[in-house]
Protein backbone atom coordinates (compact mmCIF):
# COMPACT_ATOMS: atom_id res chain seq x y z
CA UNK A 1 0.00 0.00 0.00
CA UNK A 2 1.28 3.45 -0.78
CA UNK A 3 3.27 5.36 2.20
CA UNK A 4 3.12 8.92 2.01
CA UNK A 5 5.79 10.58 4.51
CA UNK A 6 5.14 14.43 5.41
CA UNK A 7 8.80 15.68 7.61
CA UNK A 8 9.33 18.48 9.60
CA UNK A 9 12.69 19.07 9.74
CA UNK A 10 13.84 22.22 11.71
CA UNK A 11 14.93 24.44 14.81
CA UNK A 12 11.30 26.33 14.39
CA UNK A 13 7.90 25.68 13.45
CA UNK A 14 7.52 28.11 11.13
CA UNK A 15 7.08 25.98 8.02
CA UNK A 16 4.61 23.49 9.89
CA UNK A 17 1.55 25.75 8.57
CA UNK A 18 2.94 25.17 4.90
CA UNK A 19 2.00 21.61 4.62
CA UNK A 20 0.48 19.80 7.68
CA UNK A 21 -2.78 20.74 7.10
CA UNK A 22 -2.22 18.95 3.39
CA UNK A 23 -1.72 16.32 5.73
CA UNK A 24 -5.10 16.50 7.22
CA UNK A 25 -6.61 17.34 4.29
CA UNK A 26 -5.75 13.83 2.74
CA UNK A 27 -6.82 12.01 5.82
CA UNK A 28 -9.93 13.77 5.80
CA UNK A 29 -10.57 12.44 2.04
CA UNK A 30 -9.79 8.98 3.29
CA UNK A 31 -6.42 8.88 1.50
CA UNK A 32 -6.24 5.04 0.89
CA UNK A 33 -2.86 4.79 1.67
CA UNK A 34 -0.90 5.32 4.88
CA UNK A 35 -0.55 8.83 5.78
CA UNK A 36 2.81 9.19 8.26
CA UNK A 37 3.55 12.62 9.83
CA UNK A 38 7.89 13.11 11.10
CA UNK A 39 9.45 15.17 13.14
CA UNK A 40 12.84 16.00 14.34
CA UNK A 41 12.70 17.99 17.65
CA UNK A 42 10.11 18.19 20.91
CA UNK A 43 9.08 21.55 19.73
CA UNK A 44 8.09 20.23 16.34
CA UNK A 45 6.57 17.23 17.26
CA UNK A 46 4.07 19.61 19.81
CA UNK A 47 2.86 22.01 17.39
CA UNK A 48 2.16 18.97 14.78
CA UNK A 49 -0.38 17.62 17.31
CA UNK A 50 -1.55 20.97 18.25
CA UNK A 51 -2.69 21.53 14.69
CA UNK A 52 -3.65 17.48 14.17
CA UNK A 53 -5.85 16.97 16.72
CA UNK A 54 -7.58 14.20 16.88
CA UNK A 55 -6.42 12.98 13.30
CA UNK A 56 -2.75 12.29 14.85
CA UNK A 57 -2.83 8.95 15.61
CA UNK A 58 -5.10 7.36 14.20
CA UNK A 59 -5.65 8.58 10.38
CA UNK A 60 -2.04 9.92 10.69
CA UNK A 61 0.76 7.91 12.83
CA UNK A 62 2.99 10.48 13.77
CA UNK A 63 6.65 9.40 13.83
CA UNK A 64 9.57 10.86 16.25
CA UNK A 65 12.81 10.40 14.01
CA UNK A 66 16.61 11.06 16.09
CA UNK A 67 19.50 11.24 16.11
CA UNK A 68 22.49 8.84 16.99
CA UNK A 69 24.21 9.31 19.42
CA UNK A 70 27.53 10.57 17.80
CA UNK A 71 25.62 12.62 15.43
CA UNK A 72 23.89 14.29 18.57
CA UNK A 73 27.05 14.98 20.26
CA UNK A 74 28.35 16.64 16.85
CA UNK A 75 24.93 18.80 16.39
CA UNK A 76 25.53 19.94 19.96
CA UNK A 77 29.15 21.02 19.48
CA UNK A 78 28.41 23.26 15.86
CA UNK A 79 24.45 23.59 16.79
CA UNK A 80 24.93 27.47 17.43
CA UNK A 81 26.28 28.39 14.41
CA UNK A 82 24.79 25.70 11.66
CA UNK A 83 21.89 23.74 11.50
CA UNK A 84 23.98 20.13 11.94
CA UNK A 85 21.35 18.00 13.75
CA UNK A 86 18.72 19.21 10.13
CA UNK A 87 21.40 17.67 7.90
CA UNK A 88 22.72 14.80 10.18
CA UNK A 89 18.58 13.22 10.55
CA UNK A 90 18.73 12.08 6.99
CA UNK A 91 21.58 9.88 7.86
CA UNK A 92 20.62 8.49 10.74
CA UNK A 93 17.29 7.66 9.70
CA UNK A 94 17.49 6.23 5.74
CA UNK A 95 15.57 2.84 7.02
CA UNK A 96 12.60 5.08 7.53
CA UNK A 97 13.02 7.34 4.27
CA UNK A 98 13.20 4.24 2.12
CA UNK A 99 10.27 3.08 3.58
CA UNK A 100 8.61 5.68 1.85
CA UNK A 101 7.21 5.96 -1.36
CA UNK A 102 6.53 9.55 -1.78
CA UNK A 103 8.12 12.73 1.01
CA UNK A 104 6.28 15.81 0.76
CA UNK A 105 8.28 18.50 2.32
CA UNK A 106 8.54 22.10 2.71
CA UNK A 107 12.61 22.92 2.50
CA UNK A 108 14.80 21.48 0.19
CA UNK A 109 17.12 20.23 2.11
CA UNK A 110 15.78 16.89 1.79
CA UNK A 111 16.73 15.99 -1.76
CA UNK A 112 19.93 15.04 0.25
CA UNK A 113 18.50 11.75 0.51
CA UNK A 114 18.60 11.63 -3.57
CA UNK A 115 21.87 13.50 -4.11
CA UNK A 116 24.07 12.18 -1.19
CA UNK A 117 22.33 9.07 -0.27
CA UNK A 118 20.88 7.66 -3.68
CA UNK A 119 17.35 7.47 -2.82
CA UNK A 120 16.35 7.91 -6.23
CA UNK A 121 13.15 6.04 -6.21
CA UNK A 122 11.65 8.45 -3.33
CA UNK A 123 9.35 10.92 -4.90
CA UNK A 124 9.56 14.26 -3.15
CA UNK A 125 6.99 16.63 -3.34
CA UNK A 126 7.91 20.49 -2.25
CA UNK A 127 4.87 22.65 -1.08
CA UNK A 128 7.34 25.78 -0.41
CA UNK A 129 6.59 27.70 2.79
CA UNK A 130 5.86 31.07 2.01
CA UNK A 131 5.22 33.18 -1.27
CA UNK A 132 8.21 35.42 -1.41
CA UNK A 133 10.52 36.89 -3.58
CA UNK A 134 14.18 35.85 -2.54
CA UNK A 135 16.01 34.32 -5.43
CA UNK A 136 16.62 31.11 -3.47
CA UNK A 137 13.37 30.28 -3.51
CA UNK A 138 13.67 29.52 -7.22
CA UNK A 139 17.66 28.48 -7.71
CA UNK A 140 17.86 24.94 -9.39
CA UNK A 141 17.89 22.90 -6.79
CA UNK A 142 13.72 23.24 -6.99
CA UNK A 143 14.41 21.42 -10.20
CA UNK A 144 15.32 18.34 -7.92
CA UNK A 145 11.68 17.82 -6.92
CA UNK A 146 9.18 15.56 -8.31
CA UNK A 147 6.52 17.54 -7.84
CA UNK A 148 6.26 21.41 -7.02
CA UNK A 149 2.90 22.80 -5.34
CA UNK A 150 2.75 26.51 -4.69
CA UNK A 151 0.62 29.59 -4.68
CA UNK A 152 -0.64 31.33 -7.62
CA UNK A 153 0.65 32.05 -11.58
CA UNK A 154 3.74 34.43 -10.65
CA UNK A 155 5.74 31.85 -8.35
CA UNK A 156 5.12 28.86 -10.89
CA UNK A 157 6.29 30.83 -13.76
CA UNK A 158 9.19 32.27 -12.29
CA UNK A 159 9.81 28.55 -10.71
CA UNK A 160 9.26 27.51 -14.55
CA UNK A 161 11.71 29.76 -16.24
CA UNK A 162 14.70 30.11 -13.49
CA UNK A 163 14.84 26.57 -12.57
CA UNK A 164 14.02 24.13 -15.98
CA UNK A 165 10.96 22.41 -14.06
CA UNK A 166 8.42 21.00 -17.04
CA UNK A 167 5.17 23.34 -16.16
CA UNK A 168 3.60 19.87 -15.78
CA UNK A 169 5.87 19.38 -12.12
CA UNK A 170 4.61 22.46 -10.76
CA UNK A 171 0.95 23.04 -9.48
CA UNK A 172 -0.74 26.08 -8.50
CA UNK A 173 -2.88 25.13 -5.41
CA UNK A 174 -3.31 28.26 -3.78
CA UNK A 175 -1.77 28.56 0.29
CA UNK A 176 -2.34 26.54 2.78
CA UNK A 177 -1.66 28.42 5.43
CA UNK A 178 -4.63 30.52 5.03
CA UNK A 179 -6.67 27.56 5.63
CA UNK A 180 -5.78 28.22 9.48
CA UNK A 181 -6.30 31.91 9.35
CA UNK A 182 -8.25 33.21 12.81
CA UNK A 183 -9.78 36.63 13.15
CA UNK A 184 -7.08 39.44 14.21
CA UNK A 185 -6.62 39.54 17.92
CA UNK A 186 -5.56 42.45 20.27
CA UNK A 187 -2.31 42.81 20.99
CA UNK A 188 -1.84 45.88 22.92
CA UNK A 189 -4.10 46.34 26.25
CA UNK A 190 -6.53 49.37 26.62
CA UNK A 191 -7.82 51.65 24.03
CA UNK A 192 -5.32 53.63 21.85
CA UNK A 193 -6.08 54.90 18.40
CA UNK A 194 -2.48 54.69 17.65
CA UNK A 195 -1.68 52.71 14.43
CA UNK A 196 0.35 49.67 15.43
CA UNK A 197 3.53 48.86 13.28
CA UNK A 198 4.50 45.59 12.91
CA UNK A 199 8.31 45.36 12.16
CA UNK A 200 9.19 42.07 10.64
CA UNK A 201 13.03 41.87 9.32
CA UNK A 202 14.50 38.65 7.47
CA UNK A 203 17.57 36.83 9.11
CA UNK A 204 20.02 36.72 5.91
CA UNK A 205 22.65 39.24 6.72
CA UNK A 206 22.62 40.62 2.96
CA UNK A 207 19.05 41.11 3.30
CA UNK A 208 17.86 42.11 6.54
CA UNK A 209 17.79 45.83 7.97
CA UNK A 210 18.22 44.05 11.61
CA UNK A 211 22.07 44.38 11.68
CA UNK A 212 22.60 48.14 10.67
CA UNK A 213 19.31 49.75 11.30
CA UNK A 214 17.40 47.43 13.70
CA UNK A 215 18.06 49.38 17.15
CA UNK A 216 17.90 52.43 15.54
CA UNK A 217 14.04 51.63 14.20
CA UNK A 218 12.86 49.86 17.98
CA UNK A 219 14.77 53.51 19.41
CA UNK A 220 12.32 55.41 17.02
CA UNK A 221 9.14 53.79 18.59
CA UNK A 222 10.31 54.25 22.10
CA UNK A 223 7.80 56.91 23.61
CA UNK A 224 6.13 57.02 20.26
CA UNK A 225 3.29 59.23 20.57
CA UNK A 226 1.92 58.62 17.13
CA UNK A 227 2.58 54.93 16.86
CA UNK A 228 3.05 51.76 18.48
CA UNK A 229 5.02 48.73 17.68
CA UNK A 230 4.94 44.74 17.34
CA UNK A 231 8.42 43.64 16.83
CA UNK A 232 8.02 40.09 15.57
CA UNK A 233 11.32 39.26 13.25
CA UNK A 234 11.28 36.22 11.28
CA UNK A 235 12.06 33.58 14.23
CA UNK A 236 15.23 32.48 12.99
CA UNK A 237 16.92 35.63 14.03
CA UNK A 238 17.16 35.01 17.08
CA UNK A 239 17.14 31.41 17.38
CA UNK A 240 21.10 30.93 17.66
CA UNK A 241 23.89 33.00 18.05
CA UNK A 242 25.25 33.59 14.85
CA UNK A 243 23.21 33.90 11.54
CA UNK A 244 24.66 32.56 8.51
CA UNK A 245 23.39 33.58 5.51
CA UNK A 246 23.50 29.99 2.85
CA UNK A 247 22.29 31.55 -0.36
CA UNK A 248 25.89 34.19 -0.11
CA UNK A 249 28.41 32.99 2.10
CA UNK A 250 28.33 35.56 5.61
CA UNK A 251 27.89 35.69 8.98
CA UNK A 252 26.47 37.92 11.31
CA UNK A 253 25.87 38.32 14.77
CA UNK A 254 21.92 39.76 15.79
CA UNK A 255 22.96 40.38 19.62
CA UNK A 256 20.97 41.05 22.61
CA UNK A 257 17.89 43.46 22.99
CA UNK A 258 18.31 46.04 25.79
CA UNK A 259 15.70 46.12 28.74
CA UNK A 260 14.77 49.34 27.36
CA UNK A 261 12.81 47.57 24.50
CA UNK A 262 11.27 45.06 26.40
CA UNK A 263 10.38 47.48 28.87
CA UNK A 264 8.54 49.71 26.60
CA UNK A 265 4.98 49.79 26.70
CA UNK A 266 5.08 51.12 23.56
CA UNK A 267 6.90 47.54 21.99
CA UNK A 268 5.33 44.17 21.92
CA UNK A 269 8.77 42.04 21.08
CA UNK A 270 8.03 38.07 20.39
CA UNK A 271 11.03 36.42 18.98
CA UNK A 272 9.72 33.23 17.95
CA UNK A 273 6.59 32.20 19.66
CA UNK A 274 3.89 30.31 17.57
CA UNK A 275 2.12 34.13 17.35
CA UNK A 276 5.14 34.80 15.18
CA UNK A 277 4.07 32.00 13.13
CA UNK A 278 0.48 31.95 12.81
CA UNK A 279 -0.45 35.05 11.45
CA UNK A 280 -1.28 36.89 14.66
CA UNK A 281 1.20 39.59 14.15
CA UNK A 282 -0.02 40.16 10.28
CA UNK A 283 -3.79 40.09 11.28
CA UNK A 284 -3.20 42.86 13.79
CA UNK A 285 -1.14 45.38 12.60
CA UNK A 286 -1.76 48.63 10.66
CA UNK A 287 1.44 49.40 8.97
CA UNK A 288 3.84 46.31 7.87
CA UNK A 289 7.51 47.64 8.43
CA UNK A 290 10.14 44.88 6.97
CA UNK A 291 12.62 44.03 4.02
CA UNK A 292 13.22 40.48 2.36
CA UNK A 293 10.39 38.48 4.59
CA UNK A 294 7.64 36.66 2.10
CA UNK A 295 5.15 37.67 5.47
CA UNK A 296 4.65 40.54 3.46
CA UNK A 297 2.39 38.73 1.76
CA UNK A 298 0.55 37.46 4.28
CA UNK A 299 0.07 41.03 5.51
CA UNK A 300 -1.47 41.76 2.57
CA UNK A 301 -4.50 39.16 2.69
CA UNK A 302 -5.70 42.99 3.35
CA UNK A 303 -4.28 45.52 1.88
CA UNK A 304 -2.84 48.02 4.03
CA UNK A 305 -0.18 50.37 4.23
CA UNK A 306 3.35 48.87 3.85
CA UNK A 307 7.44 50.27 4.33
CA UNK A 308 10.50 48.70 3.18
CA UNK A 309 13.62 49.44 4.37
CA UNK A 310 16.93 48.96 2.09
CA UNK A 311 19.56 49.16 4.96
CA UNK A 312 21.56 47.73 1.80
CA UNK A 313 21.41 49.51 -1.12
CA UNK A 314 19.71 47.31 -3.30
CA UNK A 315 19.69 48.32 -6.93
CA UNK A 316 15.48 46.67 -6.04
CA UNK A 317 13.39 48.69 -8.85
CA UNK A 318 13.05 46.01 -11.92
CA UNK A 319 14.55 43.37 -9.88
CA UNK A 320 12.13 39.86 -9.43
CA UNK A 321 13.65 39.33 -5.68
CA UNK A 322 12.29 42.72 -4.45
CA UNK A 323 9.08 42.60 -6.32
CA UNK A 324 7.26 43.37 -3.00
CA UNK A 325 9.02 46.51 -2.47
CA UNK A 326 6.34 47.83 -5.17
CA UNK A 327 3.91 47.58 -2.09
CA UNK A 328 4.74 50.48 -0.37
CA UNK A 329 7.79 53.25 -0.36
CA UNK A 330 11.46 52.10 0.27
CA UNK A 331 13.85 54.24 2.66
CA UNK A 332 17.02 54.00 3.31
CA UNK A 333 17.75 54.47 6.31
CA UNK A 334 16.12 54.33 10.25
CA UNK A 335 16.23 58.08 10.23
CA UNK A 336 13.80 58.44 7.25
CA UNK A 337 11.10 56.48 9.31
CA UNK A 338 8.80 59.50 10.51
CA UNK A 339 8.68 60.57 6.80
CA UNK A 340 8.36 56.85 5.38
CA UNK A 341 5.42 56.35 7.63
CA UNK A 342 3.54 59.19 6.78
CA UNK A 343 4.49 58.62 3.15
CA UNK A 344 3.02 55.09 3.55
CA UNK A 345 -0.23 55.75 5.31
CA UNK A 346 -1.08 59.24 2.97
CA UNK A 347 0.07 57.73 -0.42
CA UNK A 348 -1.58 54.32 0.22
CA UNK A 349 -5.02 54.33 -1.10
CA UNK A 350 -4.59 56.22 -4.17
CA UNK A 351 -1.07 54.82 -4.97
CA UNK A 352 -0.46 51.46 -3.68
CA UNK A 353 -3.58 49.68 -2.77
CA UNK A 354 -4.36 49.21 -6.34
CA UNK A 355 -0.80 47.64 -6.68
CA UNK A 356 -0.97 45.28 -3.75
CA UNK A 357 -4.19 43.97 -4.67
CA UNK A 358 -2.71 42.74 -8.06
CA UNK A 359 0.70 41.26 -6.09
CA UNK A 360 -1.45 39.64 -4.08
CA UNK A 361 -3.49 38.07 -7.12
CA UNK A 362 -0.73 37.29 -8.85
CA UNK A 363 1.06 35.24 -5.61
CA UNK A 364 -2.27 33.52 -4.65
CA UNK A 365 -4.89 31.63 -6.42
CA UNK A 366 -7.42 31.29 -4.02
CA UNK A 367 -11.06 30.02 -4.55
CA UNK A 368 -14.06 28.66 -2.60
CA UNK A 369 -11.85 25.31 -2.08
CA UNK A 370 -9.46 25.32 0.85
CA UNK A 371 -5.60 25.32 -0.77
CA UNK A 372 -5.05 22.36 1.20
CA UNK A 373 -7.75 19.93 -0.26
CA UNK A 374 -6.42 21.18 -3.56
CA UNK A 375 -3.09 20.69 -2.15
CA UNK A 376 -4.57 17.26 -1.36
CA UNK A 377 -6.29 16.50 -5.18
CA UNK A 378 -2.63 17.42 -6.77
CA UNK A 379 -0.63 15.07 -4.47
CA UNK A 380 -3.13 12.40 -5.13
CA UNK A 381 -3.53 12.38 -8.76
CA UNK A 382 0.37 12.44 -8.67
CA UNK A 383 0.43 9.36 -6.67
CA UNK A 384 -1.77 8.17 -9.67
CA UNK A 385 0.40 8.91 -12.01
CA UNK A 386 3.55 7.58 -10.09
CA UNK A 387 2.07 4.41 -9.55
CA UNK A 388 3.66 0.95 -11.16
CA UNK A 389 4.58 -2.54 -9.90
CA UNK A 390 8.20 -1.20 -9.44
CA UNK A 391 7.33 1.57 -7.08
CA UNK A 392 9.82 0.74 -4.42
CA UNK A 393 7.02 0.87 -1.69
CA UNK A 394 5.81 -2.73 -3.56
CA UNK A 395 9.02 -4.28 -2.52
CA UNK A 396 9.12 -2.43 1.24
CA UNK A 397 10.97 -4.45 3.98
CA UNK A 398 10.76 -1.67 6.92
Amino acid sequence: RMRIGFLFNHDQIHQVAHSLPIALALAERQFAGEIVVATTTPRLAAEVERLGGSLIGTRIRHVRLSLKPFSRALARALGGVVPAAKILVYRDNLDFFRSLDVLVVAEKTSLLLKTRYGLKDLKIVHTRHGAGDRAIGFDKASAGFDLVLCSGPKIKERLVAATGLAPDAVRIVGYPKFDLLRPPTKIFPGEDSRPVVLYNPHPSPHLSSWYRDGRDILDFFLGNKDYRLIFAPHVMLFERKFVVSIDRLRILRPGRLADRYWQSPDIHIDLGSRASTDMTYTQAADIYLGDASSQVYEFLIRPRPCLFVNSHGCAWKGNPDFAHWRAGPVIGHASELADGLKRARESHAAVYRPIQERMFAETFDLDEKPSSQRAAEAIESFVDRSRSPFLHGEKRTA
